[in-house]
């Protein structure tokens, strides 16, 4: 499981220990649900997205701040992971930090083998 710093004076100046990124319609209802649950019985504050968010909508900018206010992101790398604008746009967000501020990544791949994302063609 994830280890977080507990006296850590960086992370008790974020909102959130960890920001999960996941593509809704291929994890939401079981792995993403149940991380998001373990997580939050071990008392890490968790922010994962409104799955309600409908096709289309532009991402909110509250989705960058809670990127921006969170000690680590966890990325759930699915089968159609990488043909979501809005997942590409908050992985872009997540390396940015990550390469700026050296926010903490820590990528799961689920039903998904690493080397396929390699291969992902882009839509048009």
């Amino acid at each position: 499981m994830l280890s977080l710093p507990s006296t850590s004076s960086s992370i008790s100046k974020k909102k959130y220990d960890v920001f999960l990124s996941f593509r809704g319609e291929d994890t939401s209802n079981n792995f993403t649900d149940h991380l998001y649950d373990a997580l939050k019985r071990s008392g890490i504050v968790t922010f994962r997205d409104d799955p309600k968010l409908e096709a289309g909508e532009e991402i909110a900018p509250e989705l960058f701040n809670a990127i921006h206010q969170s000690w680590c992101s966890v990325i759930v790398f699915s089968k159609t992971y990488t043909f979501s604008g809005w997942c590409l746009e908050e992985l872009a967000e997540i390396v940015q930090q990550k390469n700026v501020n050296g926010h903490k990544v820590f990528p799961i791949f689920y039903d998904v083998d690493p080397s396929d994302l390699r291969k992902t063609k882009r839509k048009s």
